[in-house]
């Protein structure tokens, strides 16, 4: 099937609208993760991100967290251990389940959230900038008619 979409475009990969929201998406990651580390968290990564993306700010059963995050048991506990010893999370016993854990940000976990808050508005302020008020106003109504479920 590859070889047939090279030879049916000149060797060249089709362009598509996947294609493009994956490259401006990995351009947002990459700018948000340099300015998060540039702010003073050089714990921040992408797999942590992806992960604190799932963690309200009141905190969370660590097994609702696994369930949401939709990766493994270890692969959670993992990125956990790795966020308690930066000081980013703590977890503590779960009152309505003595074997259950209650996942909670720090004093230091909830700082790095506003900063992540505002890296995320100076982002947008520069695309804005980039786009034009009308375009990014376009773009975002659009990204958000593509994430609405569509009926069957």
């Amino acid at each position: 099937m590859v070889k047939e979409l090279d030879e049916n475009n000149n060797g060249t990969l089709l362009d598509h609208v996947g294609w493009r929201l994956w490259q401006a998406s990995r351009a947002w990651q990459a700018e948000f993760a340099e300015a998060m580390r540039s702010a003073g968290h050089g714990w921040f990564s992408e797999a942590r991100a992806s992960l604190l993306g799932h963690i309200p700010r009141r905190g969370i059963r660590q097994v609702a967290l696994i369930e949401r995050a939709g990766i493994s048991k270890q692969a959670v506990q993992q990125l956990l251990d790795g966020l308690e010893a930066e000081g980013v999370i703590e977890r503590l016993p779960d009152p309505q389940d003595k074997r259950g854990k209650l996942v909670h940000y720090t004093a230091g976990g909830l700082a790095a959230l506003g900063d992540g808050d505002r890296i995320k508005l100076e982002i947008e302020r520069g695309y804005r900038e980039r786009l034009g008020q009308g375009p990014f106003e376009a773009l975002m109504a659009a990204l958000r008619g593509l994430a609405e479920p569509q009926p069957k």
